[in-house]
């Protein structure tokens, strides 16, 4: 760190560092050595003891599920394997302890000398439901300490980093085999910052990077093996172009409990959809968020949707559409009373002007709002209602007639 300070205090080029790389241990679920078997052997630490039965509400789910023996005793004391039972999450949170207390003593050394954000990444444990790939589990990371590297920062232990890492900014998870909103959901645990350092660089993953920056306020995303792909195609360079036009515009809706949604939609296996529409509620209105309509074969999409107060939306992305319905139990009738396409007039601002207005043919006659692709499939269709993108933003205004009351 003092090195960096010396190259990089005039310029301030260096944003954040990584302390450490997927921190843990593989192949096995605790260290065996002499001196480690005599620290598991001794009496479990009190300020650990003492975190988890003062946090115990605040701790994780997968944590919690992990301490069914700590829970069970009154005032536990005693040797780790006594006081949380024999399991390889004994062993973990043993590993996750030590590791934990090991990093934050160097991180804490690397502030002293350039007090820099820091930050640890996690190799996630996977199974079940939260695999995002068709990979043994083993193969993926696994389902056991070990398996994975017993000990890092992953959901079962991460309040024990939080807690004995505290000179760590945030825990960082490596996204590549997880499903990646669960993975962006655990991450957020205790309000932290949420960044992934490592992710799949194809257009699979970077469609899923507007679920962690709109509906987790992701404050960065890096897709792991970049600089093996070249600009012209890597996918990387559209939903980058497009977030940098409107990172105003999106750092603000950050800022605003639950003003955004990020979403994306797969490509179609076998003609079947596996991308569910996002429905939120904003305004006195209820809004469906779901894939574009095209006259052929449906293409993927990606972006999200910022609430910009009362019944004004802002759209940013491409394949997909909008609808609206009125919550209000009197109301007949939800309609579109502007849908227009938006440019970037100043960016450090954020301000928008109108580039074109959309009518009835980019709204099927005001049903949805359509956001297409940049080559939707017409399917021999001879009429080009579905238009192509061209700037990806949109502001969307909607209303609402109301059953009038008795007289």
């Amino acid at each position: 760190m003092s090195h960096i300070k010396d190259l990089d205090e005039a310029h301030s080029t260096v944003i954040m560092v990584q302390v450490e790389n997927e921190t843990g241990l593989l192949g096995d679920s605790r260290d065996g050595s002499a001196s480690a078997e005599a620290r598991f052997n001794d009496a479990v630490p009190e300020d650990l003891i003492h975190f988890l039965a003062q946090d115990w509400e605040a701790l994780h789910v997968d944590l919690q599920s992990n301490l069914n023996h700590f829970k069970t005793q009154d005032s536990p004391r005693g040797t780790w394997e006594q006081v949380f039972g024999k399991s390889p999450h004994t062993d973990e949170l043993f590993m996750a302890y030590h590791y934990a207390r090991y990093v934050n003593t160097v991180a804490t050394a690397g502030k002293k000398a350039y007090p820099l954000p820091l930050y640890t990444n996690v190799w996630q444990n996977y199974v079940g439901e939260d695999g995002d790939n068709d990979f043994p589990v083993v193969v993926g990371g696994g389902g056991a300490p070990g398996d994975y590297p017993s000990g890092g920062g992953t959901s079962n232990v991460l309040d024990v980093w939080q807690r004995f890492a505290p000179s760590l900014d945030f825990i960082a998870p490596d996204v590549y085999l997880n499903d990646y909103a669960s993975s962006c959901r655990k991450y957020r645990h205790r309000n932290q910052a949420l960044f992934i350092p490592e992710q799949r660089r194809d257009e699979y993953g970077a469609r899923r990077i507007w679920t962690a920056y709109g509906s987790y306020q992701a404050i960065g995303v890096s897709p792991f093996g970049i600089d093996t792909l070249e600009p012209s195609t890597n996918p990387f360079t559209r939903h980058y172009g497009l977030l940098d036009s409107v990172s105003q515009i999106v750092l603000d809706a950050q800022t605003r409990p639950d003003a955004s949604v990020g979403f994306f939609f797969d490509e179609l296996t076998d003609g079947i959809d596996s991308c569910k529409p996002v429905v939120k509620h904003w305004g006195g209105y209820e809004i469906t968020i779901e894939r574009c309509f095209v006259f052929g074969k449906a293409g993927p999409g990606a972006g999200m949707v910022i609430h910009l107060g009362g019944p004004k939306f802002l759209l940013i992305g491409w394949g997909f559409q909008v609808r609206a319905r009125s919550l209000s139990p009197s109301s007949t009738f939800t309609g579109f009373l502007r849908f227009e396409e938006q440019t970037v007039s100043n960016k450090e601002s954020g301000e928008l002007r109108t580039l074109r207005v959309l009518n009835g043919d980019e709204t099927r006659s005001g049903i949805f709002a359509m956001m297409p692709n940049e080559d939707p499939d017409y399917g021999g269709f001879p009429i080009c209602v579905t238009i192509p993108a061209r700037t990806m933003i949109a502001q969307l205004e909607v209303y609402s007639f109301e059953e009038a009351d008795d007289v």
